[in-house]
């Protein structure tokens, strides 16, 4: 057996069918594409999303998310985390920051902002450091004889 006597197994190969060559072909005029209609031009094949006329999912569904311009997720932006003295009086430090707070369970995150509120009492003298305090939180603070540190 040599390469010049070589061919394909018998019924493996078939002649392609040759369309738009006559009536008398059974593929003739139409050439299989029926009627008129955007799939009888030649060229012709939907796009991927199209659906039949009807309105494609990508504008049948809510649009949102960030970048489309219409809606915008709380979790991108920084969430300030608030504590009122009624809390930090609880805690038995003298000197109370971020990561002590975290250790606390009273804020979830050391690296979003913390800012102290003024609701509550306090009566021990203690040293607050946060990035923001309100104006009554301040003066309850040092009123206690404690320190307020910014952040």
């Amino acid at each position: 057996m040599g390469l010049d006597n070589l061919s394909p197994a018998k019924g493996s190969v078939k002649n392609r069918k040759r369309i738009g060559r006559g009536n008398a072909t059974g593929q003739g005029r139409t050439a299989g594409k029926g009627h008129k209609g955007y799939k009888s031009r030649s060229g012709a094949s939907n796009r991927f999303h199209f659906e039949g006329g009807q309105t494609p999912m990508a504008r049948r569904i809510p649009k949102r998310g960030l970048g489309t311009g219409k809606f915008n997720h709380m979790q991108t932006k920084d969430l300030v985390q608030t504590v009122n003295l009624d809390r930090l009086e609880k805690i038995s430090v003298e000197k109370i920051d971020v990561n002590i707070l975290v250790e606390e369970g009273i804020i979830k995150k050391a690296n979003n902002p913390v800012k102290i509120l003024g609701n509550g009492e306090i009566t021990k003298a203690i040293e607050v450091s946060a990035d923001m305090f309100s104006k009554t939180a301040v003066e309850k603070i040092q009123k206690a004889g404690g320190k307020v540190i910014y952040l």
